[in-house]
């Protein structure tokens, strides 16, 4: 199992939810953090935590949306540290919407840019360093980059892309010693769904999804955590999760009841 003591480890969307969680729990191991996100006043707030834990710590603020904030994040991590050996991709944004409610389909292409392209410029940017480090690239996709979920039409959209992208490159990168996690979370107990995009790109402020049973967010930072030490090739969460992935080739049409199930009461 991998420690991560001085381990120089990139995080981005850590100012809150599973990042600053994974971050926290990271520190314990004394490692170097880099932590990414747009607010900087909770950057520094998830920073002195992680200090207080034992981390040395790096803030970078970072729209993962733009392609030169994800070099330049990625620049002044190796100008601190001299190298990296782990990127964890973890920004993102959620989407609840049904396609037909859908006016301007601009929408797609926006959050293709913070949840596809906002993983691939940083990996893009650390490939070198990884190479020469034989680190490790951990992608936080979904399960709903794994099983098609109605109302998020746009936010599959990008999860399947995301899980395709970072599956390829487990191949590619086997070579050279560097190894690809990708970790699909179901619901989690955090603010992603409510701070999501409604129909118009907007804050929708609502789920839109039953969250009975969400699993907490120190429990999904914490399984993370573990795929990470064993540099696991993927961490599917939940039973349900892995259930779902079976039932998908033996008996399709149970699976559309389930996903159907899975939207809020009431929408």
């Amino acid at each position: 199992m991998m420690s991560f003591t001085n381990m120089v480890i990139v995080i981005t969307g850590a100012s809150d939810g599973i990042g600053a969680e994974l971050a926290r729990q990271l520190s314990r191991d004394k490692p170097k953090l880099v932590l990414a996100a747009r607010r900087l006043d909770a950057l520094q707030a998830v920073a002195a935590q992680c200090e207080a834990l034992g981390a040395t710590t790096f803030v970078k603020v970072t729209d993962v949306s733009i392609e030169a904030d994800c070099r330049s994040l990625i620049a002044h991590a190796v100008d601190k540290y001299g190298r990296i050996d782990v990127l964890v991709n973890n920004a993102g944004v959620s989407m609840h919407a049904n396609f037909a409610e859908i006016s301007d389909t601009a929408v797609y292409e926006n959050l293709m840019r913070i949840n596809l392209m906002g993983s691939i410029w940083p990996t893009h940017a650390a490939l070198p360093h990884l190479k020469s480090s034989k680190g490790l690239v951990v992608a936080v996709a979904s399960l709903a980059g794994l099983i098609g979920v109605p109302g998020r039409t746009t936010y599959c959209a990008t999860k399947f892309a995301q899980t395709g992208f970072f599956e390829a490159l487990r191949v590619e990168l086997a070579p050279d010693g560097v190894d690809v996690c990708i970790v699909y979370p179901g619901v989690v107990a955090t603010e992603i769904r409510r701070n999501g995009w409604n129909a118009k790109g907007q804050t929708a402020g609502v789920s839109g999804l039953n969250e009975a049973g969400a699993m907490s967010v120190e429990e999904c930072a914490g399984l993370i955590m573990s795929a990470m030490r064993l540099r696991k090739r993927e961490e599917v969460m939940s039973a349900k999760g892995k259930l779902g992935r079976w039932i998908k080739l033996i008996a399709p049409t149970k699976l559309d009841a389930m996903a159907r199930a899975a939207l809020a009461k009431g929408r």
